[in-house]
């Protein structure tokens, strides 16, 4: 049997497809989801910060006040704006810039994080 680039370079493909969409659906560790009905219960807690990673032009037309603008792209540079002794929620447009978000905040040791499932557009 001859050895097949093209199958060989599809099979590729296919596993990095399969990588990616799971990286995107799978939890992050140590982060914990909450859908926004379970959200609302919170809003109003002193203890937790919250912020909201998408860009400042779409936090303008629409955002909830309890949430802070701090866009995913400057969220490494304004880190040290956070306390690691509370909890951070975080909230984008459909939960996957909030979950990249986690992911940069767990690398840089932050422990009590929280992703809004859904985001605004669960709102």
């Amino acid at each position: 049997m001859m050895f097949d680039s093209t199958m060989f370079i599809n099979g590729l493909l296919v596993v990095a497809i399969l990588w990616f969409v799971y990286k995107q659906l799978v939890p992050v560790k140590g982060v914990k989801d909450i859908t926004t009905s379970e959200l609302k219960t919170q809003l109003n807690q002193k203890d937790k910060q919250f912020i909201d990673v998408r860009t400042p032009n779409e936090y303008k037309r629409n955002h909830l006040k309890e949430f802070k603008n701090i866009p995913l792209y400057e969220l490494k540079q304004r880190a040290n704006e956070l306390s690691k002794d509370q909890e951070v929620v975080l909230i984008c447009q459909s939960g996957m810039r909030s979950r990249k978000a986690s992911q940069s905040l767990k690398k840089l040791g932050f422990t009590h994080i929280t992703n809004v499932k859904g985001g605004m557009s669960a709102w």
